[in-house]
């Protein structure tokens, strides 16, 4: 697991925490500014990022390192926050977050969302969920037809989506379709286009939309 925060306090606290109370985590720390943490991902190798909200340069800024994971890494990421300020919970997920974490809770509730998202499965609680679904409400609606009254979709970026919401890294999807992953890496990038979403998290919440509807 990587840590990253914007001071050594809040890392040494965590790695500490880890290594005399949980078993099965190796921490590595990065602290500093969203642009150092940046310059030196390559370097750090993980299956499970945890990004303060707030770094050195300010508040919001460990969504710019979220977005450089999310787009060169493909490391799956939660965001670390202060508290359940809506416009935080989605600035985090439209950022790449599969999930969000909030300091008040506790380290046995922080090691069952790491291994959640380390299985392919988005942590997040029903009010998370619902500042999500209203912030989506509020913005351009996902189309799920257009202009000629057509699906957007084919039969098999379809498939990709519920497999998607079913909690399926793009490893799995690929075994499970017997097509490479880059191809799913391809598909979903296609669906996000074609649906104006920028996130799996948006995603999922498209492909409940469709059986809500019966599709």
């Amino acid at each position: 697991m990587l840590v990253v925060t914007g001071d050594n306090m809040t890392s040494e606290l965590l790695r500490n925490a880890f290594a005399h109370g949980r078993k099965g985590f190796a921490v590595e720390t990065m602290t500093g500014s969203s642009q150092k943490i940046i310059g030196s991902l390559a370097a750090h190798k993980a299956d499970v990022a945890l990004i303060s909200e707030d770094l050195q340069d300010g508040p919001q800024a460990g969504v710019k390192v979220l977005e450089r994971l999310r787009d060169s890494h493909r490391i799956p990421a939660i965001m670390l926050l202060q508290g359940p300020k809506p416009e935080r919970v989605v600035s985090a997920f439209r950022g790449g977050a599969r999930g969000v974490f909030y300091r008040t809770h506790s380290l046995k509730a922080l090691s069952k969302c790491i291994r959640a998202v380390h299985q392919g499965q988005i942590w997040a609680s029903n009010e998370d969920l619902e500042h999500l679904i209203r912030a989506l409400t509020h913005t351009k609606p996902i189309q799920f037809n257009n202009s000629e009254g057509m699906p957007l979709l084919t039969r098999r970026e379809e498939e990709v989506v519920h497999l998607v919401a079913d909690g399926l890294r793009n490893r799995e999807i690929a075994q499970k379709l017997k097509v490479k992953e880059h191809s799913i890496r391809n598909y979903i990038y296609r669906i996000f286009d074609k649906l104006g979403v920028s996130s799996r998290v948006e995603l999922i919440l498209y492909a409940f939309s469709q059986r809500d509807q019966g599709n």
